[in-house]
């Protein structure tokens, strides 16, 4: 084949495109904190609080901007329990329940070919360090 078939090989894979499928996934849970609020809401509906507990570090703010998008993109549903007291609970809908084997999947494949971290974000930080203790 030589040097040049090579290039040429090479050259036509350059131009293949992503699929639009992954693309538009991406865009979507590819965003901070969509996959985990996902995650979360796999598993049961929550309340805002509860949400905002299960997934350390983010702000109301954003978790409010993430759960609107997440509604936009129809794969979370937002109720309203007028009480007393007015509650807000999330939920997914069935295309973002459908997310579930994905999800599943994804997990099972970052514990066998990511690098480990500790159990809980944060965790660390809790722990006196050699010097300290």
């Amino acid at each position: 084949m030589g040097r040049m078939g090579a290039q040429r090989n090479h050259g036509s894979a350059a131009c293949k495109r992503v699929d639009e499928g992954i693309t538009r996934v991406f865009q979507v849970l590819g965003k901070r904190w969509n996959g985990q609020i996902v995650a979360v809401l796999v598993e049961r509906p929550a309340y805002f609080a509860d949400l905002r507990r299960a997934i350390p570090g983010i702000s109301e703010r954003m978790l409010s901007d993430r759960l609107a998008e997440l509604g936009a993109a129809g794969l979370v549903l937002r109720e309203v329990d007028e009480g007393p007291p007015l509650r807000v609970s999330y939920r997914l809908t069935e295309a973002g329940a459908a997310l579930e084997p994905a999800l599943r999947m994804l997990g099972e494949w970052a514990m066998a070919h990511l690098p480990d971290a500790a159990p809980c974000p944060g965790l660390e930080q809790d722990r006196p360090s050699p010097a300290q203790a």
